[in-house]
């Protein structure tokens, strides 16, 4: 029998599944995008406009909170037909998880791409074996290697106690915020406020004044993917031992996400000129360089490390959460929502495990940068979707009065969505300006639909419902 989750292991999950990989990129993407004023304006927008969202879906656990799968059950629950309520939460359901499939890989292959500070010849490119017109190379099939018993070898370890899962996460995630906290005391001994030059001015790489306000616009982009996760307490809402936990986990998790950004991109930008940042392929070494010298990149990498290892697990734990309690509220094949003698979701953990690995593959033919930012195109729209249905459901609630008893807190609730709304719909429209972010991500959700039918034609339980 699973234990219930807290409201530290689920605020752990908030802020592991948050402040993962991208947290070691951020400052050389935002160098490239925006100045420091820019970036720190980004900051601001793009972590009001996510507190939004996180109120909204802290509101949603209370004042719904039969509804425990996150937003397929809000997207069910926004239609009176039950058969447009299913397909409408399915395809929330389908797309959030197959959006994890690229997100989970993406960690994982960051964390060798960290590995690789300690073992070198995971970057080697001697020919291993040739099969036909393709080369093996040392490298790539190591990192392969590597990645795949991570994923295997924590599916392993859930499939016996998918409770361990919080405690791993649960120190993993200490660990990282205590090695955050050492890194930014460290980086205030080489910050420069010289190397922020004029706050409000900044040139793009081919040397064109950019405005203020494009700072922000470009800056706000490069910062949504760091707040990808800050769903992860309510989508493991039936494993919680109160509803108010979730909601306070949520902004509990965000805050503490928010400053170790906010804390590690400001100072690393005060601890290397724009110039440096813009061309760093490891911007957090090369600042904590500044103070320790060359061993400042074996810190860094270890602290790396236990950041993913943590992330892997915790996103490993939302993703096959997703088509089990999909699973048992007649939304996905009731296959999914078996569990093994231990209480665990072994089927979805099998299934999703599977579908990550797919994505894994990608480590083979391409370099690690490029197989994490293949990872990383898939993933975004189909995150945003689910965001913003999750607010459009909030909005019904507040326009119906469902649940309402003090017009105060039908008003403060109508105006915390309406930002949260536009916030959304601003997000998508200028994060989707790449067609092929939008395609792919639309892709996702169009190819669930289309197994619809199939996927749901032997599920008993959606027999039973429309019978």
């Amino acid at each position: 029998m699973n234990k219930k989750w807290g409201l530290w292991t689920l605020t752990t999950f908030v802020v592991g599944n948050m402040v993962g990989g991208g947290v070691f990129m951020l400052p050389a993407n935002l160098a490239n995008k925006a100045g420091a004023l820019g970036s720190t304006l980004a900051w601001v927008l793009t972590g009001f406009g996510v507190l939004m969202i996180a109120l909204v879906f802290g509101n949603l656990a209370i004042r719904k909170p039969e509804l425990k799968a996150g937003p397929q059950s809000y997207a069910q629950s926004l239609f009176k037909s039950k058969q447009a309520g299913r397909v409408a939460g399915y395809s929330m359901a389908w797309g959030y998880w197959a959006a994890n499939w690229a997100a989970t890989a993406s960690v994982i292959i960051s964390f060798a791409g960290y590995l690789t500070t300690f073992f070198p010849i995971m970057q080697s490119t001697k020919i291993l074996f040739t099969l036909g017109s393709f080369q093996m190379e040392t490298g790539k099939f190591l990192t392969f290697a590597v990645c795949t018993v991570m994923l295997w070898g924590i599916q392993s370890i859930l499939s016996h106690s998918f409770n361990s899962g919080g405690k791993m996460n649960l120190i993993a995630t200490v660990t990282k915020v205590l090695g955050f906290m050492m890194f930014i005391v460290i980086t205030v001994f080489a910050f420069d406020a010289a190397n922020f030059g004029n706050a409000k001015a900044f040139t793009d790489a081919d040397g064109h004044a950019v405005s203020l306000f494009g700072q922000i616009n470009g800056g706000a982009i490069s910062t949504l993917w760091a707040f990808i996760g800050i769903e992860s307490a309510v989508m493991l809402s039936n494993r919680a031992k109160s509803q108010k936990d979730v909601k306070k986990a949520t902004l509990l998790g965000l805050l503490i996400s928010i400053l170790i950004y906010v804390g590690i991109t400001l100072l690393t930008m005060g601890a290397l000129s724009q110039a440096e940042l813009r061309v760093s392929h490891k911007p957090l070494v090369d600042a904590l360089g500044q103070v320790l010298g060359a061993n400042g990149q074996y810190i860094l990498a270890a602290l790396a490390l236990i950041s993913l290892f943590g992330s892997t697990v915790g996103w490993i734990i939302v993703s096959s959460e997703v088509p089990y309690q999909a699973a048992k509220a007649g939304l996905f094949p009731a296959f999914f929502g078996k569990t093994n003698r231990k209480g665990s979701p072994s089927r979805s953990l099998l299934v999703t495990n599977i579908m990550t690995q797919i994505f894994l593959f990608s480590t083979v033919s391409d370099t690690i940068s490029e197989a994490y930012d293949f990872a990383i195109v898939v993933a975004t729209l189909a995150y945003l979707i689910p965001y913003l249905v999750s607010v459009i459901y909030q909005l019904k609630l507040v326009a119906a009065g469902e649940t309402y008893t003090s017009l105060g807190a039908r008003t403060t609730d109508g105006i915390i969505t309406g930002i949260a709304l536009v916030y959304s719909v601003w997000v998508i429209i200028t994060g989707t300006a790449d067609l092929k972010t939008f395609f792919l991500g639309i892709g996702l959700f169009v190819i669930g639909l289309v197994l619809y039918p199939v996927l749901m034609r032997e599920n008993k339980v959606y027999k039973e419902v429309l019978e």
